[in-house]
């Protein structure tokens, strides 16, 4: 991996979150949002199931040896790599720390990011460990423990960056043709700025994103700091401009990606949180995120609530 880029400084700086669309999947709240009204999880119910005890599953985990986590195939975040084993950022993290909760082993659930949620809430697997942002839809549906990362944005962009694009507003004022991730928060960044939705070209990822600006077909891919970073390192045509924070409501924010649990085990993201505030308070947490382009840049101190009230 490559060492921390000198761009990376704005993430350095804590800041308080203004309101935030999700990582990646905006589509992902919706379809999460109908899975949960069926089962009649509200953001009230919420509270209350919460209350009662804070939920046996920790136990239930310690006494199986296994936790069973939420991926969405995701690199860096969570993936299966070439040789079949379960890897990336969240996988890594929630190894060393269900370890210290006395659980040994992790077993990865694959699905698609915007079954995620439902997938959790209907117990197809234990925790969400996908790096998925914490936004106010998302704590309606589930709980979170404390980010253990946070991102800015960044674009793709021809070598020497032609247009000068840095962000979302050059791309609106400079005309460019404009591309970004199916489903990603991006999407809305844009059209916030005033670009015009029907004229975004949606690619499945930030593979395809390199490939459309490589071949000329867009001027720009816009996507997370890290994503774009890292895709471009054996680029001869293109490169990821320096990381920025897009404006929602007119406000810049930085997001953060956390893990997510059922609304009822609150015992269990309590005991999650404990451990991960001795890997950030230890410098082990940047050791273990490293590997996957992960800087200091991208350690915070936000927590779920702060991002949870918008």
């Amino acid at each position: 991996m490559p060492p921390p880029h000198a761009h990376d400084a704005p993430g350095n700086v804590r800041r308080t979150p203004g309101p935030r669309p999700a990582r990646r999947s905006l589509l992902a709240g919706v379809a999460a949002l109908g899975a949960v009204g069926a089962a009649g999880a509200a953001g009230c119910s919420r509270v209350a199931t919460a209350s009662a005890g804070g939920g046996a599953l920790l136990d239930r985990l310690r006494a199986q040896g296994v936790v069973r986590l939420g991926i969405a195939g995701e690199i860096p975040f969570g993936y299966i790599d070439r040789n079949g084993e379960l890897t990336g950022e969240a996988p890594e993290l929630a190894r060393v720390i269900f370890k210290r909760l006395g659980v040994p082993e992790v077993q990865p659930v694959p699905t698609e990011f915007g079954s995620l949620i439902p997938g959790l809430n209907s117990q197809q697997f234990d925790v969400v460990a996908a790096g998925m942002y914490v936004n106010a839809d998302r704590c309606a549906q589930v709980i979170f423990a404390d980010p253990d990362y946070q991102m800015l944005d960044s674009f793709i962009v021809r070598k020497g960056n032609p247009k000068g694009l840095h962000d979302y507003r050059d791309v609106v004022a400079k005309k460019a043709r404009f591309a970004t991730g199916t489903g990603y928060a991006e999407i809305q960044y844009a059209v916030d700025a005033g670009y015009a939705e029907s004229d975004i070209l949606i690619v499945p990822d930030q593979v395809a994103g390199l490939n459309a600006v490589e071949a000329g077909r867009v001027d720009v891919f816009a996507g997370t700091a890290l994503t774009t970073r890292e895709v471009v390192r054996k680029s001869s045509k293109a490169e990821a401009t320096e990381p920025f924070e897009p404006l929602v409501k007119g406000k810049p924010h930085v997001d953060g990606g956390a893990f997510a649990f059922r609304p009822t085990e609150t015992r269990l993201r309590d005991a999650f949180n404990t451990e991960l505030r001795k890997l950030k308070k230890s410098g082990e947490l940047l050791r273990l995120l490293r590997p996957f382009g992960f800087t200091a840049a991208e350690m915070t101190d936000l927590t779920a609530k702060e991002l949870c009230a918008g």
